[in-house]
């Protein structure tokens, strides 16, 4: 049995980019940055960041487009793919992104500027709420 299932929540590191390609159809292209926070063995929280590159396609890119940016939090399914090339130097390089077949919303901002909401809805999109996770990540550890 195969299996290559990719589920993440996290933030938005950049403004989502919408392409058409020849046929027509559009594709997104986003990041999204998820932690994972414990204690180590001294006691002191520790924290990793992880960063995944997202590509979308068709409807599912469009909205994704239309209601998100950077900052906010998303729940996202989908596949891995790696892609690789010859870079200038002769290097082989590799890049793997999630290839998103469904998404959530996350919390939406707060409009007084108070940080997130959980439970807000986002009118039209047709998509349901995400809890956010144990913790949040912190938009100014993001490096871009």
């Amino acid at each position: 049995m195969n299996l290559n299932k990719v589920m993440i929540c996290g933030r938005i590191t950049r403004d989502p980019e919408i392409k058409a390609l020849p046929s027509g159809i559009k594709v997104c292209t986003f990041g999204v940055a998820s932690n994972r926070t414990w204690k180590g063995e001294d006691g002191q929280k520790k924290e990793e960041v992880e960063f995944h590159n997202v590509v979308a396609f068709g409807k599912t890119a469009e909205t994704i487009k239309q209601w998100l940016l950077k900052g906010d939090e998303i729940y996202v399914e989908g596949r891995l793919k790696t892609s690789s090339w010859e870079a200038k130097d002769g290097s082989k390089r590799y890049k793997t992104d999630i290839m998103a077949d469904t998404f959530q919303f996350g919390a939406k901002k707060r409009e007084d500027g108070g940080g997130y909401s959980q439970g807000a809805s986002r009118e039209g999109t047709g998509s349901q709420e995400i809890a956010s996770g144990e913790e949040e990540i912190n938009l100014d550890d993001i490096p871009f």
